[in-house]
């Protein structure tokens, strides 16, 4: 028989929220994971937390929250309340019940800057790798290492000739060769030489003029590098530097020294792009095997036959471009293709927590098998 359209509910609710999830979701795992992580952290959380005032978010339920921003590519903090308003999935992963109430976007803002203090993203990386069951799927001796460009959240537009007395303050008014004084003023930059020597963006000083090869339009950007390990493809450190044509390699002997403090020998592969007499002779002093890619462009390459005869350096070639996978996840998925955030410290929060994001959502097959 036909059913009735009733619209009125019921006054009570007796069915529990973690019913509503299906046994075998993924989050389920994941959460697992996320949950064993945080609770060797509190010591990290207690250090940045007053002991009296007003209790604020719990930095737990804040990191849950962050992390389902970057698993559904939720654009902003004010999306992600409304979202986590009405879906009780994401009420559960959070850890707030049915009567609770949801946060507003302004404060969990300000809550999410205090985790800056404590480097909690690269802490929180670092705590998910250590899981029992994760850490046996991680290689300690073969790794990967690269860069790619993070667009930062700030128009040529900005980038304005520094004041002749502070370097690093933009002149007041619009830029030379504008026209009005409107917020999107009309700009001819026809003829006039800008370098981050002379310029800076006034609205993102810490984002700087790049371009990733010739014939490529400069962009002001920021460098995102990671390290990820050869056996299952998952990252064990990541940071955001300034862009420069020194940043890629300084930061990748800085993430390789923190895993290459060991007795025995690794393995790092990477693009040409590493091919240098400094970044192949400081590997080697570290007691790291570069398995650099040979730039044979005009020039004599920093790796010959006593490293590229051995079947492993084949391999950590084929293997290293598995690290592309985890940038075009973070670009597209956890929208990192252009930053929304300004200053080199939030920039690299966000860059870690997508990276540590991108490990938990493999970690369900991975675990699994």
């Amino acid at each position: 028989m036909r059913g009735e359209d009733q619209r009125s509910g019921s006054l009570f609710c007796y069915i529990d929220i973690e019913k509503r999830v299906r046994p075998k979701h993924p989050l389920r795992t994941i959460k697992g994971v996320v949950d064993e992580a945080l609770a060797g952290l509190s010591g990290h959380f207690a250090a940045l937390y007053s002991k009296i005032g007003r209790p604020s978010i719990p930095p737990e339920q804040l990191l849950r929250a962050m992390l389902l921003q970057a698993f559904y590519s939720i654009r902003s903090e004010r999306q992600l309340m409304e979202r986590t308003e009405f879906d009780l999935l994401f009420r559960w992963f959070v850890g707030l019940g049915m009567d609770d109430a949801v946060w507003d976007a302004t404060t969990f803002t300000k809550n999410r800057d205090r985790l800056l203090e404590g480097d909690i993203a690269r802490v929180f990386l670092a705590a998910v790798l250590s899981i029992p069951q994760v850490k046996r799927l991680l290689s300690s001796d073969h790794f990967s290492v690269d860069g790619t460009l993070i667009e930062a959240w700030a128009s040529m537009k900005s980038f304005t000739p520094k004041d002749e007395g502070d370097g690093d303050a933009p002149k007041d008014g619009p830029p030379s060769g504008s026209v009005g004084r409107g917020r999107n003023a009309e700009v001819d930059f026809h003829g006039e030489k800008r370098s981050n020597a002379t310029h800076a963006s006034s609205t993102d000083p810490d984002a700087r003029l790049y371009r990733k090869g010739r014939g490529r339009e400069a962009k002001l950007c920021y460098l995102g590098h990671a390290l990820m390990e050869n056996r299952n493809g998952l990252i064990v450190d990541a940071c955001v530097t300034q862009a420069d044509g020194h940043a890629e390699r300084n930061a990748a002997l800085a993430m390789i020294e923190r895993v290459a403090d060991r007795p025995n020998k690794i393995t790092v592969g990477a693009d040409k792009a590493f091919d240098t007499q400094d970044f192949v002779n400081e590997a080697r002093a570290m007691n790291v095997t570069p398995h650099v890619a040979q730039n044979l462009s005009g020039r004599r390459s920093a790796i010959d036959g006593r490293v590229t005869r051995h079947a492993g350096y084949a391999a950590s070639q084929r293997i290293r471009k598995r690290i592309e996978e985890v940038f075009g996840w973070g670009k597209e998925v956890g929208r990192m293709r252009r930053t929304r955030f300004r200053g080199l410290p939030r920039v690299g929060l966000s860059f870690a927590f997508t990276a540590a994001a991108y490990n938990l959502v493999r970690l369900p097959k991975l675990i699994a098998t």
